[in-house]
């Protein structure tokens, strides 16, 4: 029986893809791959890929894209992350908290998606 076998690539959509490589480059420390396609900024991320790309189809109910879907990311340190971030009036949903998978916290991009970020063993 076919079957999925698990995350292998993660794309969000925005219609500002300098704007999106910016926040997520610049802001969040994300680091841009060498090449993306036409309309898309791929990030040098593991072991899922990360990009963002131009919607495929209109974006609807801007103000919540992506309710429902969590998407985590690691990171180095996400307390030192949140201090960033809001040092650059990036909106945090909720502060760094204890949970399953250690420190983590969630904040919004300037996009309107919730990316929920944790300390990476």
């Amino acid at each position: 029986m076919a079957r999925l076998l698990g995350p292998d690539f993660i794309s969000i959509q925005a219609h500002d893809l300098d704007a999106a490589k910016t926040f997520y480059g610049d802001v969040v420390g994300l680091k841009p791959a060498p090449h993306s396609p036409p309309g898309a900024v791929v990030f040098d991320t593991g072991p899922v890929s990360f990009a963002v790309r131009t919607p495929v189809a209109p974006l609807q109910n801007t103000d919540a894209l992506g309710e429902g879907v969590a998407l985590w990311f690691g990171s180095d340190d996400a307390d030192a992350l949140h201090a960033q971030l809001v040092d650059h009036g990036t909106p945090i949903v909720f502060a760094p908290k204890d949970g399953p998978f250690g420190r983590y916290f969630a904040f919004r991009d300037p996009f309107g998606y919730t990316i929920t970020a944790h300390t990476a063993g």
